[in-house]
């Protein structure tokens, strides 16, 4: 239990600063109007995942570790859209394509609607 915790942390901590410094490079080299970086980091994220995701269950017969560390880890510091794109994936290839597209919308809408109730509470506590 304590080495899963240890290889999603250091995963998740390496992943998370490659966000950072990906999403600045972005930002220095096409400006701020449009978050570039931020739309590399979600779609490499969802690309690395697919990669590894296969990889692992091809190369190294599933690797409990090696998932923890990549994908929960990494992958989910580097972009948690990664995760999402991946559940959503798994329901369709399971045939569930309406559960897929439901959960695509419904996270989508639910998590703007999260936002902006979370900006306009904060906004009405200050």
């Amino acid at each position: 239990m304590l080495l899963n915790v240890l290889l999603v942390a250091v995963g998740g901590a390496c992943g998370s600063v490659l966000r950072y410094l990906v999403t600045l490079a972005g930002t220095r080299w096409l400006g701020p109007d449009w978050p570039s970086g931020t739309v590399f980091v979600n779609v490499s994220g969802s690309l690395l995942m697919g990669v590894a995701v296969e990889m692992i269950t091809r190369r190294f017969g599933g690797s409990g570790e090696l998932r923890l560390l990549l994908t929960t880890g990494f992958l989910g510091g580097y972009t948690t859209f990664s995760s999402f794109s991946l559940d959503a994936a798994v329901l369709w290839e399971r045939g569930d394509t309406l559960a897929s597209l439901v959960y695509v919308l419904g996270s989508v809408g639910l998590g703007l609607v999260a936002l902006f109730a979370g900006l306009a509470l904060a906004r009405h506590m200050l």
